[in-house]
């Protein structure tokens, strides 16, 4: 790549995310019709779909110029989103702990840095970067932070890192299997393992002389789960993983993903969510006769369509009474809910046992 093309991608890049960062920043009530500057309005554009007006409890903090907000959670302990991922970072007297290191945040992670610390009159410095996971969507701008920062993740994140060979995601300098405490400059970071939940590697951040917790891709404060249930490769421990979180004596969660922090009844109200979408699923495998998907493709042979149609069906019918439920309440209920279904069926399926149709025959 020439240094020309180079400033242009750049350029581009920079464009691309000012546009992004200005559909975030519009209030989440709004109807985002608009788009980015220079599109065709969405609703001029027929292949696109319509979903419900999100909730303003969903919404977070406006960001500022540069795209980013970055706010006091209590004491020397803060946080920083661009309303669609979060980092956390520690002041204190011998430099910056900073958690993760998202890319869609990227250098506003050093600008939110130092604004705090010219305000409180503590180091800029970042000595010491925490991975929650190893995802790039979390981590990617690691590479930012240098050679000298101490990066600290579980032994698993190291792992998966090193068959990765990216860059951008050094891999960790101190490991841990269960339990690390980190203590810097007067402060704490209580650091944990639990086992496999939305990644195999993914850890539990504790503050614990702030009462804030940070897990990542479990909870979704305001939201309904990303879609495959926050995509997560061990779906009954990302369950279990619910109550791991609500164990902790936290009251102010910082979660990875969205505009706004998250409190306890967050997390009690998506535990329901995720409980009724496992009643719903559980009653459409029930009520969903299988019977006229194999009529139709068994006699052709298309075992796949079999199986297609029947899924669909099924995930269809256990979605609707939880969007009903969720709509106005959890922001996007109405987006994600027929994939987080979709995944629950296959997790009863493949975790569970419960075969359905595709039982044991007799």
């Amino acid at each position: 790549m020439t240094s020309e093309s180079a400033e242009t991608n750049g350029a581009n890049h920079r464009t691309f995310m000012k546009r992004a960062t200005a559909v975030a920043a519009v209030p989440a009530a709004a109807s985002l019709v608009g788009g980015f500057p220079g599109t065709a309005a969405a609703s001029d554009s027929p292949s696109l779909p319509d979903y419900a007006p999100v909730s303003s409890t969903s919404a977070g903090p406006a960001l500022n110029a540069d795209g980013y907000f970055v706010g006091q959670i209590k004491g020397n302990l803060y946080w920083v989103t661009d309303s669609y991922y979060q980092a956390m970072f520690l002041t204190t007297r011998d430099g910056v702990v900073l958690v993760d290191a998202p890319p869609t945040t990227g250098h506003n992670l050093l600008r939110a840095i130092q604004e705090v610390t010219r305000a409180n009159g503590t180091p800029s410095q970042v000595t010491h970067l925490v991975y929650s996971h190893y995802h790039a969507d979390h981590i990617g701008a690691a590479s930012l932070f240098g050679k000298d920062v101490v990066r600290i993740g579980h032994t698993e994140t190291r792992r998966l890192l090193r068959i990765d060979g990216d860059p951008n995601r050094p891999e960790p300098t101190v490991t841990f299997d269960d339990h690390y405490v980190l203590h810097v400059g007067g402060e704490r970071l209580d650091l944990a393992y639990h086992g496999p939940n939305h990644s195999p590697d993914n850890i539990f951040i504790h503050a614990p002389d702030y009462a804030t917790l940070m897990v990542v891709d479990v909870l979704f404060p305001g939201w309904a789960p990303f879609k495959g249930l926050g995509d997560s490769a061990d779906v009954p421990a990302w369950i279990k993983a619910h109550d791991i979180a609500l164990g902790y004596p936290w009251q102010t969660l910082v979660a990875g993903h969205l505009g706004r922090l998250g409190a306890r009844d967050d997390a009690t109200l998506q535990k329901q969510y995720i409980a009724d979408l496992l009643a719903s699923t559980r009653a459409a495998e029930a009520s969903v006769d299988p019977t006229p998907f194999y009529e139709k493709y068994g006699p052709v042979g298309n075992s796949w369509a079999i199986f297609k149609a029947y899924l669909d069906a099924v995930a269809t019918a256990a979605a609707a009474p939880v969007v009903t439920k969720y709509s106005g309440v959890l922001g996007a209920a109405d987006v994600f809910t027929f994939d987080n279904a979709m995944t629950m069926i296959e997790s009863l399926r493949i975790d569970f046992g419960e075969l359905g149709p595709f039982g044991i025959r007799p």
